[in-house]
């Protein structure tokens, strides 16, 4: 007969049930864990490792650029205040030394009156309205929608460096208080103007230019408010 067969250490008896206490698998000490990524018992899916916390956003990056934003506007807002502030100031003194200003109760200055506004010493010497149009030129001749007046002035650049003078930047004011822009296409046809749409003055030059105002038939020229700048307080002179 044969005898049967001592089983392994470890290994239960054929028919013998795991007795507590004692480990489940072969050659498995009891209570031993199944590592990450190892099969689990009866087939189940590999144990996971835990999932890592999600990692916390640091908000210094963004305060940061925070700073860098109100830095640069900060810089750019004062570093353009010079030359406005000057500008401003000239027509300031202007105003009050030449102008009369309406404060000590002197009178706007007339016709041959030399008046400033920043950089810019402006002198008109005439006014001529009613045309119904100008241009010698047949091919380039302007009719006017109303009538055009025609002012003549002298502007000189009393600063140290060039400046750029805009003819679109002088107002005309009619007796009602209404504002009018000169027409370029006018003063082109016109001619015989030093600067009939636009450019520079150099330091102490004096120039003529002759700015052209389409009005009604019936508005009477009052004054001019001339300026060194689209931006400048502008200095006023009386036409009537």
């Amino acid at each position: 007969m044969t005898e049967p067969q001592n089983p392994q250490p470890g290994q239960p008896f054929p028919g013998q049930v795991p007795q507590p206490g004692q480990a489940p698998y072969p050659g498995q000490p009891y209570g031993q864990q199944p590592q990450y990524g190892a099969p689990g018992p009866y087939g189940a899916p590999p144990a996971q490792p835990p999932a890592a916390p999600p990692k916390k956003k640091k908000k210094w990056p963004w305060i940061l650029g925070i700073l860098v934003v109100l830095i640069v506007i900060i810089a750019v807002a004062t570093s353009g205040g010079g030359d406005d502030s000057d500008n401003t100031a000239s027509s300031n003194n202007s105003s009050s030394s030449d102008q009369g200003g309406s404060g000590g109760g002197e009178s706007t200055p007339g016709l041959n009156t030399p008046v400033r506004d920043g950089k810019f010493e402006f002198v008109v010497t005439n006014v001529e309205s009613g045309l119904k149009s100008v241009g010698e030129n047949e091919f380039l001749t302007e009719e006017a929608q109303g009538q055009f007046v025609i002012v003549t002035m002298t502007v000189e650049n009393t600063s140290k460096e060039p400046k750029d003078f805009s003819p679109t930047s002088q107002k005309l004011v009619d007796a009602e208080g209404r504002e009018f822009e000169p027409d370029t296409s006018a003063q082109i046809a016109l001619g015989g103007s030093d600067i009939p749409v636009w450019d520079n003055i150099n330091p102490g030059n004096k120039v003529e230019v002759k700015l052209v105002y389409d009005m009604p038939a019936d508005a009477k020229p009052a004054g001019i408010e001339l300026h060194d700048s689209m931006f400048s307080n502008g200095v006023k002179v009386n036409l009537s």
